[in-house]
């Protein structure tokens, strides 16, 4: 898996094509998608864009997509699978991670795709829980394996005692953590947990802007404007972003950090020019406030007015 990334999340459908596109171009050979982003369809006509010019061929590429909480049954994994397929062009994933430890119930394709959080919007707001063992929906993801429709297969917003319970009995282990870790969430002791038990680590929100999560109240929230990051940007003459990254990279983490702007998209993926002091990690260290940003515990309640916490 390439150490740097491009995440898809919140990517309209007018721009997702051409920008994957062009952080292909780029020298990005990692694309970080997932069905809930609505966005796959037009994800799979860059890639398919891209491949036809000869910038790169499929095997170049490392493409995720994840498995949304409505498809946990084990009857709808491959289906919820095979979808994103059709969607993303391509005959197999290189890897494919359960979104969230949480089971919806189930909302056919034909009745809305993505489904979102709700079953019926039109009638309700609130979520509703599927009673649905990890342990089944785990072995229907093993089966992918078995299949060819996926390489490798993982976890995304997922604990430590969820790790080890799906470690006590997985055939086929996960490969891949994707969490959320930013210098204002640094998450120490899950990565080095993952990490004990043979797993790649993924940070996703890695530059810890709020922009993306302004709706819930942390649009002001900037790890890059910081004192820390910019001191430390200005004495190597590297970006506040560059800073961050090479910091998350340096923890032994990939990134996938997301940009619409040309400029900022090359900037993200040249990390291999310069290193961060043990000083400047240290330094770094000390910004943890395990501000976690995406968090269903906060966000089910005020959005969908469910409980629903996965890090007490």
């Amino acid at each position: 898996m390439p150490i740097v990334g491009y995440g898809l999340w919140k990517v309209g459908k007018d721009k997702a094509s051409s920008l994957v596109k062009s952080v292909i171009g780029s020298g990005y050979r990692h694309v970080d998608s997932a069905a809930n982003y609505g966005n796959e369809k037009e994800v799979g006509e860059g890639i398919a864009e891209a491949i036809e010019e000869g910038i790169c061929s499929r095997e170049d590429l490392f493409i995720t997509s994840k498995l949304w909480n409505t498809y946990h049954d084990p009857e709808h994994v491959e289906d919820a699978c095979k979808r994103s397929l059709a969607d993303l062009g391509l005959d197999y994933l290189d890897l494919y991670l359960i979104h969230f430890p949480i089971s919806l119930k189930y909302v056919p394709f034909d009745v809305r795709y993505p489904p979102g959080w709700v079953p019926d919007p039109d009638i309700s707001d609130s979520m509703e829980f599927a009673p649905v063992p990890i342990s089944q929906t785990w072995k229907a993801m093993e089966k992918l394996v078995d299949k060819g429709l996926v390489r490798n297969i993982g976890l995304s917003n997922w604990n430590s005692q969820g790790l080890r319970d799906i470690f006590s009995f997985a055939r086929i282990k996960p490969s891949v953590l994707q969490i959320e870790i930013h210098p204002y969430l640094q998450n120490t002791r899950l990565i080095e947990y993952a990490h004990s038990l043979g797993m790649a680590v993924t940070a996703f929100s890695p530059l810890g802007q709020g922009q993306s999560y302004a709706k819930l109240g942390h649009g002001d929230i900037s790890a890059l404007k910081d004192d820390v990051i910019v001191n430390i940007a200005e004495r190597l003459g590297v970006s506040c972003a560059q800073v961050v990254l090479r910091w998350g990279m340096q923890r032994g983490c990939s990134v996938i950090p997301k940009s619409e702007h040309g400029g900022r998209i090359k900037e993200n993926i040249d990390l291999f020019g310069f290193s961060l002091s043990q000083q400047d990690m240290d330094e770094i260290a000390g910004m943890d406030q395990n501000l976690r940003m995406n968090d269903p515990g906060y966000f089910c309640p005020r959005n969908f007015n469910t409980q629903c916490p996965i890090w007490d």
